[in-house]
């Protein structure tokens, strides 16, 4: 199947969207890809609701600014599948939507995605996969991460020696160990981007520490940062996911902003050595995608830690679209009934389907 995934992330860049052809066991192709930037009206929304799921947490009515919010991700999302689709000259046959992040609460069986996948199927005429995570939780899963399988597929089609490890650094970073056995563990390893992008947001200073100037002006403060590596976070193992606002900003307020970013990114390449220390073997290599790769101060400070680390882009993949293929991936593997999460990924039981499947209603293509 030609099938077209959709990711919108915590960072808010904007909606990566992706065409890849699969069956959902084996990647046949790569396709097009394309990103659109939120606007800053947009981007504002969306913020909003999720300071408000945060005041929310899963009690009581949802607050109205979750509607407004989400008008803005169909809106986008719509617009987005139709372009890529002019331009690839080609209308896929399903599509994987994961929608908007709002909030994720996996010890109360919770996790809130907006965006109307009814609205997408309507309006592109095309099938729609969404809810991937819902079944994962209900069955006792942390719903996170979801795109391990789809690390798998990748390092299978590359022909990576194993065990292989894939480093996704997004607004939170999460890692996939994939063993000689085809064996796979997966958990967030704790924060990614999201500190340090707020940092430089609560400072004025734009919307994330590009190039990470800032890291590279700045020294590591080794007292907070040995303060954020105690937090419980830490002192668990196995299946474990987080929230991007999981840990807390103010322990660097008193710091320049330099020291800070460089404190925040030490942080979160800490984490990750942290949890490389737990794996059952050493991965000959680590693969990095996400936003994080382009920030030159954190993989120095990652391959610092962890040995032989590249770019999924200097592998041959395309590291920021990576989340967006996977969507399609796991849409595929949906439709045939083939496990999206695992026990060693989520800690479900045992390897457990997922995902819910909308048709189109009626021919409202435009």
């Amino acid at each position: 199947m030609l099938v077209m995934g959709y990711m919108s992330g915590t960072s808010l860049d904007g909606v990566d969207v992706a065409l890849i052809e699969t069956d959902g066991e084996r990647i046949e192709a790569f396709d097009s890809t394309a990103m659109f930037p939120f606007a800053d009206a947009e981007r504002v929304s969306i913020e909003r609701a999720t300071r408000d799921a945060l005041a929310w947490n899963g009690y009581g009515a949802m607050p109205s600014s979750f509607d407004t919010a989400s008008t803005v991700i169909e809106r986008l999302h719509i617009e987005a599948g139709e372009r890529l689709m002019a331009e690839a000259g080609r209308r896929p046959d399903l599509i994987g939507f994961h929608g908007q992040t709002l909030l994720h609460r996996p010890e109360r069986g919770l996790s809130v995605q907006i965006g109307d996948p009814q609205m997408l199927a309507d309006v592109l005429g095309v099938p729609v996969v969404a809810q991937m995570r819902q079944d994962d939780l209900q069955a006792g899963g942390q719903g996170a991460p979801l795109v391990p399988v789809y690390h798998l597929a990748l390092a299978e089609h590359l022909g990576i020696t194993r065990p292989v490890a894939f480093l996704n650094i997004g607004g939170v970073a999460n890692l996939t160990w994939i063993g000689a056995d085809r064996n796979l563990i997966a958990f967030d390893t704790g924060p990614g981007n999201g500190l340090i992008d707020q940092l430089v947001q609560s400072r004025g200073a734009g919307r994330y520490d590009e190039g990470g100037r800032f890291a590279a002006a700045g020294r590591v403060d080794t007292d907070i940062l040995a303060r954020l590596l105690t937090h419980d976070y830490f002192q668990g193992e196995g299946a474990r996911s987080l929230d991007r606002y999981d840990f807390p900003l103010d322990w660097v307020a008193a710091c320049s902003i330099e020291d800070a970013a460089a404190t925040l990114t030490a942080f979160t390449a800490e984490a990750v050595a942290l949890a490389a220390r737990t794996l059952p073997a050493l991965p000959e290599l680590w693969i990095v995608c996400g936003g994080g790769g382009h920030n030159p101060v954190l993989m120095a400070a990652l391959r610092d830690r962890l040995g032989v680390c590249r770019t999924a882009d200097e592998i041959g993949l395309r590291s920021d679209f990576i989340e967006a293929e996977a969507m399609a991936f796991l849409a595929a593997r949906s439709v045939h009934g083939l496990p999206l999460t695992f026990p060693g990924t989520t800690g479900v039981v045992e390897p457990l389907t997922g995902g819910r499947l909308w048709r189109p209603r009626h021919n409202t293509k435009r």
